[in-house]
């Protein structure tokens, strides 16, 4: 089973790219994040004819989520239980499914923008709802796993250079805390490593030539429980598809289980 998360940046931008790219990965269950879409606008039609089920979470606005499953959609939730609020809207940042043997999670994690931001305040207490809302699953007898563009690196080793981020999100101890505090609930980095290149980054700024430089970060996470983690027998970052007219700024990262 062909397990992926790709922040696709407007899946109506990337949908040729898209549906290729599913056609020719062979991927079971994909994780979307930052669809930049309305529920409507999703091009369910397109989909549905390559052989997926899509659940969706998205207002058309800069955010956006969604699962796409040709191994069965179940039990959908849209939407993150507990979570909080920014500027008085409940943004649609998470999307789970059961599909197939495993239960997923498609997730966008607010980006913070500035230390010392309310949205920074907010992306810990989203991250701190996320953690609760996934606490029971991570820690049961179910493949379970979290995907998704986490705004955070989790190590100093998953961006180009530490000292270009200093006082910058992403890489502040108490994201890391947040990222930490979510494994202990029973998750864990099931992407093996090293992987092909020496820093498996998933996103490159389309600024400044950052990804022919590869001035990037690892961002895009798959947390998986003990079952998930033991059922991976690959991953990797298809960075290929980071190439070329009309990508997007992000790589799919890919995770095959024997389930």
């Amino acid at each position: 089973m062909r397990i992926a998360t790709w922040n696709v940046n407007s899946i109506t931008a990337r949908l040729p790219r898209l549906l290729a790219w599913l056609e020719s990965s062979g991927t079971d269950v994909l994780c979307i994040q930052e669809v930049k879409a309305t529920e409507e606008q999703f091009p369910t039609a397109e989909l549905s004819e390559a052989g997926y089920e899509c659940a969706v979470h998205a207002t058309g606005r800069w955010n956006g989520v969604a699962l796409l499953s040709r191994v069965g959609l179940a039990d959908v939730v849209r939407g993150l239980p507990g979570g909080p609020e920014y500027d008085g809207v409940a943004e649609p940042r998470s999307v789970s499914a059961t599909c197939g043997p495993v239960r997923l999670w498609s997730v966008y994690v607010p980006n913070g923008r500035e230390v010392g931001h309310e949205h920074y305040a907010y992306k810990l207490r989203w991250l701190e709802a996320l953690k609760d809302a996934v606490a029971q699953d991570a820690a049961g007898p179910r493949p379970f796993a979290v995907l998704g563009d986490y705004n955070i690196a989790p190590t100093d080793e998953d961006v180009w250079d530490r000292s270009a981020f200093e006082g910058a999100t992403h890489v502040t101890q108490p994201e890391r805390d947040a990222l930490a505090a979510l494994r202990a609930t029973g998750l864990g980095d099931v992407v093996p490593r090293p992987l092909k290149y020496d820093h498996p980054f998933t996103y490159w700024d389309y600024r400044q030539l950052g990804f022919p430089k590869n001035r990037g970060m690892r961002i895009d996470l798959v947390y998986g429980n003990e079952p998930f983690a033991s059922a991976v027998k690959d991953g990797y970052v298809d960075r290929e598809e980071r190439k070329g007219k009309g990508a997007s700024d992000h790589a799919p990262v890919v995770v095959d289980l024997d389930v």
